[in-house]
């Protein structure tokens, strides 16, 4: 039987045994939570791994897709090209009839003038107490709501009086633009009538006219395909002649798929065969000849045509003189019944054009071995019409359709033509540069180095990141980068505060006409009734008409009122639209304009982007100073009005469906201020009004930081009943615009 020890030495040994256990027990917890933390740490690094290989796997997987989908547009090129004939045998022949145009305008649209106003319910304006117009202890509540009455009464009388009045005389207007343009409808008509009984007689300036037009028109042709023509008529033979453009080598691709190397992370284009290519493209000139040749006999419906001769040719470079010349490459001499007899949607294009129709084909037209070509128009006698963009024409040459080398050479003369020097640069070793300019003003000027991009896509955001490394590799002052088409807003925002301009298609042309060149974006458009003038944005005043800039057939000057209603802040009737198209302009009641304002003297660009959560829908929903709309019209700058400095005008209730979210931001203007941050930036509001200047409400914003030189302001955001709540932000950016835009998705490369 043990015995339990008393005394002091008893109390002493059990102090010890319990602060033995106590330790024991934090050492099992340490060991525990150091265990724990272990397990947590190896479940956190397995996680990250299996993330860095799941990103690794979707860059690979995304890479790979963008390698097939480059192959994809490969193949379905190709097979474009090698389905030309058939295609084009398939497109509706171009007849007389489609020159003509319908007699028919835009109906009359009122809109809103269309509609009368309501006039006041008398059972409104009854008292609570008790209905009528009885006498009794509520005579005199009875009396003012009588007097309310026929006060709204008489206001209802005289807003309609007023509609009726605006309608007439709108529709007056309308009808006299209407007959104008039936009038300008009529002309054409008969000038295409006597068009056709030229034809039909067979006068060969009308002969020309119509059987050029017939190829340059041709819906037959992709939109790529060089155009060119140049034409005479033998009347004697009845016998058309004429110069047709084919494409050069690189119509076909020299790539044939593209493989994405994961080890190397690049793609690996893999070249065509070089039989493959010039079989195809002796094939495709082949092609060009025969369904030129249809177009012209199916466009013959008045069989003025006994036989034609077709010379094809490239605008290239002549091998033997060095000089741009006309390379004949294919020639045939084919009479009206020899070719109603082929099957061509089951041909061998260079067997039934050699042999079939006895022409000639260039045997390695890679390497421009000319043929001699067959009779030539300016040998028949008469004038020789062309269509397209040869030289000859006296039309401006379409940008589209020029040749590369042209393009540049245009773009050199336009260089110089601006007080500049300008050369073109050699094809190979040119650093990506296609025209060296030197302006030779002594504070502004320095090296230019220029790029031409001959696109009808937007030019991506790389090719602007390429000219600025070009501009520092070469230590130019300024990269100019020029486009046939457009940028977009990744672009912009890469190119801001870097001494690089950025030229669109439009805004070439506006500067070949000023600097006396010539040059047009795509085939001239034929005549079309000209609607009256839209309303200029941003003008919600009454009194807007055709304006002195209206081009011929838009309609007069209209002078519309505003009609007050019948209560104070209600506008009844805003100035309608001219365009009988499109109707007044229903939409200025739904504008809400967010008028920014702030202390201090920094320079600001505000944007806005149309956004699902934090990604934007797409890069034409970033509104700011190079893309100042939505496509829709839905959000737009304009300009500021009263205190505001900026303005941006947002019709909610036509903003995309899938949108939730109109954000708006702030960035630094680096042109103005280019070492400034947010700092100035205080005291900031956003001041909700109605483009009439009513002010609705007022909203605070946060004020700027140092250092950060780009700052969300706040968003709008749709609740799930639909309306619009405004959250306020104050995320601040050090790197400015292209660090937020790309937050919200936009690539800036």
């Amino acid at each position: 039987m043990s015995r339990r020890a008393t005394g002091l030495i008893g109390t002493w040994a059990e102090i010890q045994r319990q602060q033995r256990r106590r330790e024991e027990a934090q050492q099992r917890a340490r060991v525990q939570q150091q265990r724990e933390q272990e397990r947590r740490q190896r479940a956190a690094e397995r996680a990250a791994a299996r993330s860095q290989r799941e990103q690794q796997a979707a860059y690979r997987q995304r890479r790979e897709a963008d390698a097939r989908q480059r192959t994809e547009e490969l193949d379905a090129r190709v097979e474009v090209l090698k389905n030309l004939l058939r295609a084009g045998c398939d497109a509706p022949a171009f007849t007389p009839a489609s020159l003509a145009r319908p007699e028919q305008v835009e109906p009359f649209a009122p809109g809103r003038l269309g509609v009368p106003v309501p006039m006041p319910d008398p059972n409104a304006y009854q008292p609570a107490s008790q209905g009528g117009w009885g006498f009794g202890a509520n005579r005199q509540a009875q009396e003012q709501a009588r007097a309310r009455y026929e006060h709204d009464w008489r206001a209802a009388q005289a807003a309609e009086a007023q509609r009726q009045h605006q309608l007439a005389l709108y529709h007056q207007q309308y009808q006299q633009w209407a007959d104008e343009q039936l009038a300008t409808i009529r002309r054409h008509n008969a000038a295409v009538e006597r068009l056709t009984a030229a034809l039909q007689r067979g006068e060969p300036e009308s002969v020309v006219e119509y059987f050029t037009a017939a190829l340059y028109a041709s819906q037959g042709w992709p939109q790529d395909l060089p155009r060119q023509v140049s034409a005479s008529f033998d009347s004697a033979a009845r016998q058309l002649v004429l110069n047709w453009e084919l494409p050069g080598y690189a119509v076909v691709p020299e790539v044939s798929l593209v493989r994405y190397m994961p080890g190397t992370d690049r793609d690996k284009e893999v070249q065509r065969p070089a039989i493959e290519r010039r079989t195809l493209y002796r094939d495709v000139l082949a092609q060009c000849v025969l369904l030129a040749l249809h177009d012209l006999f199916a466009a013959d419906r008045f069989g003025v045509l006994d036989s034609v001769v077709l010379n094809g040719f490239v605008d290239d470079t002549d091998p033997a003189t060095g000089h741009r010349a006309q390379v004949f490459l294919a020639t045939v001499t084919v009479p009206r019944a020899d070719f109603a007899r082929l099957n061509l949607t089951q041909v061998s294009a260079p067997d039934c054009l050699v042999g079939g129709l006895r022409g000639r084909l260039s045997d390695r037209p890679e390497r421009r071995a000319q043929v001699r070509p067959g009779r030539l128009p300016g040998e028949v006698g008469g004038s020789v019409v062309s269509h397209g963009d040869g030289d000859g024409d006296g039309e401006e040459p379409d940008l589209y359709e020029m040749d590369p080398l042209e393009f540049e050479e245009l773009v050199a003369d336009l260089f110089r033509a601006m007080g500049m020097q300008a050369v073109t640069t050699e094809r190979s070793g040119d650093g990506g540069v296609d025209v060296d300019a030197l302006d030779p003003d002594p504070i502004r000027g320095g090296k230019i180095v220029v790029q031409v991009k001959r696109y009808r896509n937007t030019v991506p955001p790389s090719a602007v990141r390429d000219l600025y490394g070009t501009v520092q590799g070469v230590g130019a002052n300024k990269g100019v980068l020029i486009t046939t088409s457009a940028f977009g807003p990744g672009s912009h925002a890469f190119a801001n505060g870097k001494p690089l301009t950025l030229i669109t298609g439009t805004q070439l042309v506006d500067l070949l006409r000023r600097h006396g060149l010539n040059g047009r974006l795509g085939a001239v458009p034929a005549p079309a009734p000209a609607p009256a003038p839209e309303r200029q944005e941003g003008t919600a005043a009454a009194g807007l008409g055709a304006g002195p800039d209206a081009g011929p057939g838009a309609a007069p000057d209209i002078d519309l009122y505003t009609a007050s209603g019948t209560g104070p802040d209600t506008d009844l009737y805003a100035a309608p639209d001219i365009n009988p198209a499109a109707g007044p302009d229903a939409d200025l009641d739904e504008t809400s304009v967010l008028g920014l304002t702030w202390s201090g003297a920094v320079a600001l660009d505000v944007c806005a982007l149309v956004c699902q959560g934090n990604r934007i829908l797409s890069e034409d929903q970033f509104v700011f100073y190079n893309n100042p709309r939505t496509a829709d019209g839905s959000v737009r700058m304009m300009p500021a009005v009263g205190p505001d400095k900026a303005a941006v005008w947002v019709r909610f209730e036509q903003l995309p469906p899938q949108a939730d979210r109109l954000v708006l931001v702030a960035a630094i203007d680096p042109e103005v201020n280019p070492e400034a941050d947010l700092s100035g930036f205080s005291d900031a509001r956003i001041r909700l009004s109605v483009p009439s200047g009513t002010a609705i409400d007022e909203l605070d914003v946060s004020d700027g930081r140092p250092g950060e030189t780009a700052l969300v302001l706040g968003s709008f955001r749709r609740r799930a009943n639909g309306d619009w709540t405004f959250v306020t932000g104050g995320k601040g950016y050090p790197g400015g615009l292209v660090d937020l835009v790309e937050e919200y998705g936009i690539e800036v490369e």
